[in-house]
């Protein structure tokens, strides 16, 4: 049997968007590609501590104007994943499934009654940073290399960073979200074979959900990092996949 190369993704009949649907009891959660509608409801999750603190990335406070640079970026990063596989079933139908570097779904939404979905957080698979070499400049050639590896290299380390807002905490929504992107399409769409995991050390929540995900914890690392004026260190887990 053939499949499309949007496999195994959904697709919605009624606006052409790929998306995963979480397992029940949260079947109302759906993952779906960014939407440029979605720029104003990231400060209000990002500003508000209870996630905010958890994260290293994003500027805080986190402003209309910083929303609106990061849709741009990431949601050109999911179309081009789409285009290609798109194309890829338009110039060669009923090939093998293709590798891509990233997962076109990252969103988290939750269907409401009356089939409107509201926008609750987000879930990306990237190449690793290598947090646990405590020496910036070896960290700094490994991520390099990392980053050189070729497509579909099971030595390629990746990770994940994810948020959710706090009106969805304690659900198990973000577990659920990484399982169902970690083995529906990491593994079998990105030939991911071998992650890390990072959380702050007091992020309970998070190293949990990587726990759930089938992450190792493998200790706690101190490398220096200094996030908006506090040296914080973090929770290391590490997933290595186990051929079934």
């Amino acid at each position: 049997m053939t499949h499309s190369q949007l496999y195994p993704l959904e697709v919605n009949p009624a606006t052409g968007e790929p998306f995963f649907r979480l397992p029940p009891p949260n079947e109302n959660i759906i993952v779906t590609p960014p939407r440029l509608s979605d720029a104003p409801y990231f400060a209000p999750i990002l500003n508000d501590p209870r996630v905010g603190r958890w994260l290293e990335g994003p500027p805080i406070p986190y402003t209309d104007e910083h929303a609106a640079e990061w849709i741009e970026i990431i949601t050109e990063q999911s179309q081009t994943i789409l285009d290609k596989l798109k194309a890829e079933d338009t110039t060669r139908p009923g090939m093998a499934l293709k590798l891509v570097d990233g997962c076109p779904v990252r969103h988290i939404r939750e269907v409401l009654p009356d089939g409107t979905d509201v926008y609750v957080g987000d879930i990306d698979i990237r190449r690793g940073p290598f947090e646990e070499i405590l020496d910036s400049e070896e960290r700094r050639k490994q991520v390099e290399i990392n980053e050189s590896k070729a497509l579909g290299d099971p030595s390629i380390v990746w990770t994940f960073g994810d948020y959710i807002a706090p009106s969805h905490h304690g659900r198990g929504i973000m577990s659920a979200a990484m399982r169902l992107i970690l083995y529906s399409w990491a593994v079998p769409r990105m030939g991911v074979r071998c992650m890390s995991g990072y959380a702050f050390v007091g992020n309970i929540g998070s190293v949990r959900v990587f726990e759930k995900s089938g992450f190792v914890f493998k200790g706690i690392l101190d490398n220096g990092k200094t996030v908006r004026g506090e040296r914080r260190r973090l929770n290391y887990l590490e997933w290595i996949y186990e051929e079934q």
